[in-house]
Parts: C-alpha cells; structure tokens; sequence
C-alpha cells in the first residue's frame, strides 16, 4: 500500500501506476453531478479563490455529503467525468469515483499529470475514516453542496494513470 498525503505533489502523481493499491489521508473535496460543473466555471471564471481553499494538489471524491455518510458515486456521469480535465488543469491531482472512465478522459488527466481511483463502495468503512467535514460552497445545494474533509487512509486503487486504465 502506498500512503498519500493531501495536498500531493507532483512526484507522487508521476510515480503512481495503474492497480497501485493506496491509502489517503488528508483534506479531500467531495463534489459530484449538482456541484462540480460550478467548481470548473469558477476555475475558468478565475474566481475559484473565492472558496477559501486551494485545489492544488487536491483530491476530489464523487459522493454527496449526508448523514448516512460518504460513498462513490459513478464517475463516468457526464457532469463529473467532463470536469475531469478542466479540475485537473487547475490544479486537481487526484479524482476518487467508481466505474470506468472514457479513453478521452484517460488521456486529458495524463496530459495534467493526474490519476483517478476508484474507492469501494463501503460508507461505514469510510465514516470511520473521516475526522471532520466542513462546507465550502453552495449550500443550497445540500448534501451536493461542495464539501472538505479530513480522511485517514482512505482505502483506493489507482484506476488511470499516464495514459493507461484498468478498464
């Protein structure tokens, strides 16, 4: 198992390979379908300081944040898996989901230096694993709302890599 700490560097990113087992630990960004779109029109806008928080060397988790706990949504639905390259252009260096991705995709987080990983579907396992959560942005949007958290060793395997992926 290799252990990641948040915020990654880029010589962490370039050394991972595809089926690399890893742990995270860290602060981490939960966004999916209602938020992430917002997130890269604000990257593109410029105004992504506006969060309070830098995406650089970031992590973020496909899930929604609600009382029942975290769990990977499928990263492959259009909002989530097109904000992939325009995230990791700014900064974004790893993207934690379920499901298989596009080659397109592939391709555009090896251009930025970035992975995916794919998380088990396990929400108490993950629970126990996170020591804080904190809304950052778009609270009207609820338990999609764009979250951090504090993780300790979140169990993952790395999905794509360089180029390359698993499915």
């Amino acid at each position: 198992m290799i252990e990641i700490n948040t915020p990654i560097s880029e010589e962490v990113i370039a050394n991972l390979k595809v089926g690399d087992m890893v742990y995270i630990s860290g602060r981490i960004f939960c966004g999916r379908d209602a938020v992430l779109p917002k997130i890269v029109k604000m990257t593109e806008d410029g105004t992504e300081s506006e969060l309070g928080v830098s995406l650089q060397g970031g992590v973020i988790f496909h899930t929604a944040n609600s009382i029942a706990g975290v769990g990977p949504t499928s990263s492959n639905k259009l909002e989530i898996e097109s904000s992939m390259e325009p995230l990791s252009k700014a900064g974004i260096k790893l993207h934690l989901g379920k499901g298989a991705i596009h080659p397109e995709t592939v391709e555009a987080l090896d251009k930025y230096n970035a992975v995916f990983a794919v998380i088990p579907p396990v929400t108490a396992l993950l629970g126990d694993k996170t020591s804080s959560q904190e809304l950052v942005a778009f609270p009207e949007l609820g338990m999609e709302a764009f979250y951090q958290l504090e993780v300790d060793r979140y169990p993952a395997i790395i999905a794509a890599a360089h180029g390359r992926s698993i499915y």
